[in-house]
């Protein structure tokens, strides 16, 4: 069986550390402990995992956050993956900081990168697990707060939550979705 995880995020180093690319920095955290790299695909940068009899392609869109549908539909495409199999970590600037929601389903929740996978995969029925960064920002400086660096006091817990967070994907791809929101419904 294979699994589709998608991490998203916008590629350059000028964005890597900041609040929007938290998909990224969970891939990294993930593929780093498995000892394993990533290798240059075709709209994106991804890495195969074993994991328990099952195949985990881990995929960083390198195609820009908003057009993040491109590389999802690319590679559920080619490798064959079962919209069941598809999981998408994102930010969310709804949930405060490190505040973890998974759903089978919904809305883009105005995320243009949710959006365009909705639109090029052809629906918004697809696994998605949302990482809170919280919205501790002026009005009218919502860019500026999501493509910024992290706070000293988020730094401080980051890494916990990502390690979380890391623990839901590998539930996900073992015992599926409805028995790890269970799961996380009673954390």
């Amino acid at each position: 069986m294979k699994y589709l995880i998608v991490g998203l995020g916008n590629p350059g180093s000028e964005y890597e550390n900041t609040r929007h690319n938290i998909g990224f920095r969970i891939l990294d955290s993930i593929i780093s402990e498995h000892g394993d790299s990533y290798k240059q695909v075709k709209h994106g940068l991804s890495c195969k995992i074993k994991y328990k009899g099952r195949t985990l392609i881990f995929l960083k869109p390198t195609t820009f956050m908003n057009l993040s549908g491109k590389a999802v539909s690319y590679w559920m495409n080619q490798e064959k993956i079962h919209l069941d199999n598809l999981i998408i970590i994102t930010d969310d600037l709804s949930l405060s900081f490190g505040h973890l929601r998974l759903r089978s389903k919904g809305s883009s929740g105005g995320h243009n990168g949710l959006k365009d996978i909705s639109s090029c995969i052809g629906g918004d029925i697809y696994p998605r697990l949302r990482f809170g960064i919280g919205n501790d920002f002026p009005r009218g400086f919502q860019t500026d707060y999501v493509l910024g660096q992290w706070s000293k006091d988020q730094l401080v817990e980051l890494d916990k939550k990502i390690d979380i967070t890391k623990e839901i994907v590998f539930s996900f791809c073992t015992i599926g979705i409805d028995r790890t929101m269970s799961s996380l419904s009673r954390k």
